[in-house]
């Protein structure tokens, strides 16, 4: 967090150098790869329901231009909710959900061809509270990392000075959400190679 306050506070402390400043709100939605937890056998078994699920974001950007270069920092609240098949013991399989809410916070660099823009760069994930656990476990809950580094690239196009579109494609840094967890004689993995599609319409100001 603190590479992040740095980074950002840098880009603030530099905006009279820059030519033109954009403000703006965004907001969409995403599909993005369930996690998958590693527990096939034993007395409890967790199965996804789905390989994709929606979710929805939204939050506020800034878009500081110099020469044919932007730089796009963005704060954005994102939310997703992943089912599963939950079964303990003898008894029938039950529907859970379990829902990750995370700040998103990247840090763009853009170059404009055209009506079209192509932006790449790092974005931090911090979480929101705690996922609601599907185990029946205190230590369910501690498995899960507060914050995790990945990446954001994708394609843009602004109509009408103002409204902007964006597609990109998120993934993560790292492999793990969270680390391993034993409860009772089993060893849960929480896998996070996700990948997720994004799609948002914004406003700029």
């Amino acid at each position: 967090m603190k590479k992040i306050i740095i980074v950002l506070f840098a880009a603030l402390i530099t905006i009279p150098a820059f030519s033109q400043i954009k403000f703006g709100l965004k907001a969409g939605g995403q599909t993005t790869t369930v996690p998958t937890y590693d527990i096939s056998t034993g007395t409890t078994n967790i199965t996804n329901i789905e390989d994709w699920q929606w979710g929805f974001h939204g939050g506020a950007f800034m878009r500081i231009k110099l020469a044919f270069l932007t730089l796009q920092p963005e704060v954005v609240f994102v939310s997703n909710t992943f089912d599963y098949s939950v079964k303990s013991g003898t008894a029938p399989a039950v529907p859970e959900a379990q829902t990750f809410n995370r700040l998103a916070i990247p840090l763009l660099l853009g170059v404009k061809l055209g009506p079209i823009r192509i932006n790449l760069g790092p974005a931090a994930s911090v979480q929101i509270g705690s996922p609601e656990a599907l185990v029946d476990d205190p230590n369910f809950e501690d498995m899960y990392k507060s914050a995790l580094w990945g990446y954001q690239a994708g394609l843009g196009i602004d109509l009408f000075k103002h409204l902007t579109l964006d597609a990109r494609f998120a993934g993560g840094l790292g492999e793990m959400l969270g680390d391993q967890v034993t409860i009772g004689s089993q060893t849960f993995n929480l896998d996070y190679s996700q990948q997720t599609f994004m799609l948002s319409l914004g406003w700029m100001f």
